[in-house]
């Protein structure tokens, strides 16, 4: 398994908005795309992209924020009700490959393969096996 790009953090949060002002007025971002709803995942999602020299370099800001009580972050919020971090995304070449490998070191990975809020596959890492961090794997999208 080589370790890729990383691509975005993921921040769990109880309102975008508030997110969103935070970044732009208190850290400065001026490139903050469009929030939208992945029903699939049970989120509404935010990216805030952090300077980059170059396309796509730059590690991305991921907001979360649950669509409801049936949301798997739900629990996180119940537990962190400011919100906070909730897992971090590393590029790889071939999502079935990193699969496998993982799992041949006895990694667990959290379900199948499916589309993330990139639109590209993308599965998780149980914390336990990963330094105690929750990890998204995540296929380089194909115009990086």
């Amino acid at each position: 398994m080589k370790l890729g790009r990383l691509n975005h953090i993921g921040v769990v949060t109880p309102s975008i908005p508030y997110s969103i002002a935070h970044w732009r007025d208190v850290m400065g971002a001026t490139k903050i795309h469009d929030p939208f709803d992945l029903p699939a995942q049970g989120v509404k999602v935010c990216f805030v992209d952090t300077p980059a020299d170059g396309p796509g370099n730059g590690t991305q800001i991921e907001l979360i924020e649950p669509l409801g009580e049936e949301s798997p972050i739900h629990g996180f919020l119940t537990k962190n009700p400011l919100g906070g971090q909730h897992h971090i995304c590393f590029e790889v070449p071939d999502i079935q490959i990193a699969k496998s490998e993982l799992e041949a070191m006895g990694k667990r990975v959290l379900g199948e393969p499916r589309i993330g809020a990139h639109g590209t596959l993308i599965f998780f890492v149980h914390p336990k096996d990963m330094g105690g961090m929750l990890t998204e794997v995540m296929e380089t999208p194909k115009d990086h």
